[in-house]
């Protein structure tokens, strides 16, 4: 299989505690940047699996996030994620998270594809 530029997929994710920053009081409790990043990367990862060959995985290689507003704790954001872009063994992937209809995170993310077995024995020696 080949991954096709115009893929989509979305995912419908809770700010659990978690995914909630703490550092500001109880009553601060928002979507962290980090968490964002994190839902985003593996539904872009989820995508791409869609349209690999078994024994063949993705890496991050690339990010760029801007966190443009608030989701509280309990919350539901819906990501929606589309592969834009792809060159060679390169995915460019654009990501909207959005809450309520308005966009709360604009994310671009890049990943590799990598034959699991060979990335194994490269990292194993």
């Amino acid at each position: 299989m080949t991954p096709t530029a115009g893929a989509k997929a979305s995912r419908h994710v809770t700010v659990d505690d978690a995914r909630a920053i703490s550092f500001m009081g109880p009553d601060m409790r928002v979507y962290s940047t980090p968490a964002m990043l994190s839902d985003v990367e593996y539904t872009a990862r989820d995508l791409a699996l869609t349209m690999l060959d078994a024994g063949h995985d993705t890496v991050g290689t690339f990010v760029e996030l801007h966190h443009l507003g608030a989701a509280k704790l309990d919350q539901t954001v819906d990501i929606e994620v589309v592969l834009e872009r792809v060159e060679g063994r390169r995915l460019r992937f654009t990501a909207v998270v959005s809450l309520a209809g308005r966009a709360i995170g604009k994310v671009t993310h890049e990943r590799a594809v990598v034959a699991i077995d060979e990335l194994r024995r490269r990292l194993n020696g």
